[in-house]
Order: C-alpha cells, then structure tokens, then sequence
C-alpha cells in the first residue's frame, strides 16, 4: 500500500477505504489537472512542489457498515509516520506571543483598507510518548463528530491526517453539483449545548464574513454556470461550535470540475479578500506553514459521485506528537483575544479525539 484514504460521510455509518497498492500517488501542481481523473484527493492550502495535489488512485476500494467494523492493515505495513519537523513553537507561551504579532501586522492591514477579510490560522503541538494508534483515533472522531465529514489519510507526500470538518467545497454528480458558504464561529456552552443553536444570536462581524464568502461564491459559479439557486444564511453545529451557512445549488459540465476547484480554493473562508492579494499575504506573514490544513479533500469520482470537503479541524500525526491547526477570519474590528479563543474552539474538536482515545 503507498497510500490510503479512509472516510466517513456526515449523518452516514457506512465507511469507505480506498488504497492504492502500487507505486506512488499521483502528485499534480494545478486544480485544473484533476479534470477527467478520479480517485482520493489530498490537496494543500498552497500548492507547490513540496506541497502537491495527492490523488490516491482507487486501486482496492472497501466498504465497512459502521466506522466500529473497518479494519487496517497499515501498521503492519509500513511506518506511516513523518520525520519531518512542524515549524510549531514548542512553548505555548510563545505560541501566544507569535500569534499575537500575527493579529497585529493583519489587522493594520485590515485597518487600513488593504484588506476587507484575513484569516489568520496557527498550529499547536500536543506531545505523545507512544506511536498514535490511527484507527482508534479516526474511529474516535466518527463517534464523537456525527455530523462532521471524518477521514484518516496518508501518502508518503502529505503524511498522516486526521480531519473531521464541516465544510463542503464541492459535490455532485452527472449535471446537478453542490457548493456551501461556511463562515462565522460562535462556541455553545450550557444549556445551548442541548440544541442546534437556534438560539444564537449573531454579531454584525460574523453576519459581514459570512457574506463576503457567499458572494465570492456566486461569482465564480456565474463563470460555469447559469442556473445557480442560493439558500440561508443558516446556523448550523459541527461540534461544539456553530457556523453561519448559505447553500449553493446549480448544474455544472463533469468535465470542468477541476476548473471550478481552480477558482473556488481557497475560498475567502480560508484565505481573505481580496482573494489572491490576501493569498500571498498569509504566505508571507504567518509564522506557521499551512501544509495541507485549510486545502481540501475527499472522493474525486469514484462510484460516479465527487465529495470534496475544505480541511478544517485537523491534525497531522507523527511519531511523537500531534500537529493540530485552527484559524479564524479577521475583520476590520476584530479583536485579538476573542479571534484567539476562537482557535482555542476549534483545536478542542481534535483535542477531544486525543483525550476519548486515551481514557
């Protein structure tokens, strides 16, 4: 096996491994290139040589009933654990000082106009003193994350993930394709808990962001297509936080499904606006590489469907630690330590897998 995918679709039991048996994955340096090929995608918030396109081809395709019947073979296999270093400050406290001088040379930005959104993402290291038991961990998520897209990836590329995100970037198949606006974060607590947050009552800041990624949205979608039909904003849960949500419908050529993913990724949920200038602004100033958080993944036509999700929530494993990310849109008035316990939120759905797995 040279690489594998094992996922678990939202409010579904039944769970799919796909495993390319020979050679290496397929690595492509374009979105574009993914049009007419199928298999298991892996993608980068910025693609490059070291951070490629991975497509797993579908050599073996197994389906479990439930995420409790899967079963792997891969630590018998082989070790799927990178050597490499995560540019992560080790010490929390200076986590806390870097991401603070993140906030403050986005927000100038934002300040001054040169910006309508930023997000700003950082990553924390959480040690281990034994080798993560992946399908433990993977199982864990698809228990404690219903309604979350769940999946445990690895090539020897982009090395070992676990991902459990909200977040559709595309799906369909034949003529009829999907597309959501996910923006806007708000933490449940007590009795909120209970529901769906129907209760929560949104700012101005996190109503603006939202609909700055909606708009984005629909004027890529009018490059493809004309007959496209907008639904919400609504609040949804993915964990314990809940997100504002606008649905996309609209028909779209199979062909071109690599050009549409080439003008979406990455969406202003991710990145910023405006999108290519805010793009090479976060290369430039944050102080952690992405690798292949806040990219996408997911089923590419196999079975005749594609199910593509962004890479929120996430964590790399390796041998002795885990890399957790999280990140958060910015705006003009935006303020450091809410926008800081907002990652704090999200880091909790992978702290969470971690702490399940070794109770």
């Amino acid at each position: 096996m040279t690489g594998f995918a094992l996922y678990r679709f939202p409010h579904e039991q039944r769970t799919t491994l796909v495993e390319q048996t020979e050679d290496a994955p397929l690595e492509l340096l374009s979105c574009t290139e993914l049009n007419g090929r199928n298999g298991f995608v892996v993608a980068p918030f910025a693609i490059d040589r070291e951070h490629p396109i991975v497509l797993i081809r579908p050599d073996r395709v197994q389906v479990f009933e439930t995420p409790e019947h899967c079963s792997l073979l891969v630590n018998q296999e082989f070790g799927p654990f990178k050597s490499e270093v995560c540019s992560v400050l080790r010490h929390p406290d200076l986590g806390r000082i870097a991401y603070g001088e993140d906030f403050r040379c986005f927000h100038e930005q934002l300040k001054t106009g040169t910006f309508r959104k930023l997000v700003l993402s950082r990553c924390a290291e959480t040690p281990t003193d034994m080798k993560p038991d992946m399908l433990i961990l993977f199982k864990t998520a698809c228990r404690l994350y219903p309604r979350l897209f769940v999946s445990l990836t690895y090539t020897p590329r982009s090395g070992l993930w676990l991902t459990a995100t909200p977040e559709v970037l595309l799906e369909g198949e034949g003529s009829r394709w999907r597309t959501i606006a996910l923006a806007g974060t708000m933490k449940l607590e007590g009795e909120q808990l209970a529901g769906e947050g129907e209760q929560v009552c949104w700012s101005t800041k996190n109503i603006q962001e939202q609909r700055y990624v909606a708009t984005y949205i629909t004027e890529c979608l009018k490059h493809f297509s004309i007959d496209i039909r907008e639904e919400g904003p609504r609040t949804v849960r993915a964990a314990n936080l809940v997100h504002l949500r606008s649905d996309f419908t609209f028909t779209l050529d199979n062909a071109c499904v690599g050009d549409v993913l080439q003008m979406l990724h990455p969406t202003p949920a991710v990145c910023g606006l405006p999108k290519q200038e805010a793009f090479r602004f976060i290369l430039e100033h944050e102080h952690t590489s992405r690798r292949y958080y806040s990219g996408f993944m997911g089923p590419l036509g196999i079975g005749a469907s594609t199910r593509l999700y962004v890479s929120l929530r996430c964590m790399q494993m390796m041998s002795d630690r885990y890399c957790l990310y999280a990140g958060g849109g910015l705006l003009r008035d935006s303020e450091e330590e809410q926008e800081w316990q907002e990652t704090e939120a999200k880091l909790e759905t992978m702290r969470q897998c971690i702490a399940a797995k070794t109770m």
